[in-house]
């Protein structure tokens, strides 16, 4: 009467997609989610955390930061 191949156009499909999208969210979101991987800081990240700590005033901040940027002081 129905054949396999019918249903696989059907709910499916439908399910295949579902799981494609979910493993995808699960595996490639940048967002720091608990459990999953988080994108680590940037060296320039590190150094405005300090500079905002007051751990460097603000002419080793600007220093530093010339360095990384690649621009010498």
């Amino acid at each position: 009467m129905f054949s396999y191949g019918y249903q696989f156009w059907g709910m499916h499909l439908i399910w295949w997609c579902i799981w494609l999208i979910l493993l995808f969210w699960i595996f490639a979101t940048p967002y720091q989610i608990p459990g999953q991987r988080y994108k680590p800081d940037s060296p320039l990240d590190i150094l405005k955390k300090r500079y905002a700590k007051g751990e460097l005033n603000t002419e080793e901040y600007y220093d530093k930061k010339k360095v990384l940027e690649g621009k010498t002081p």
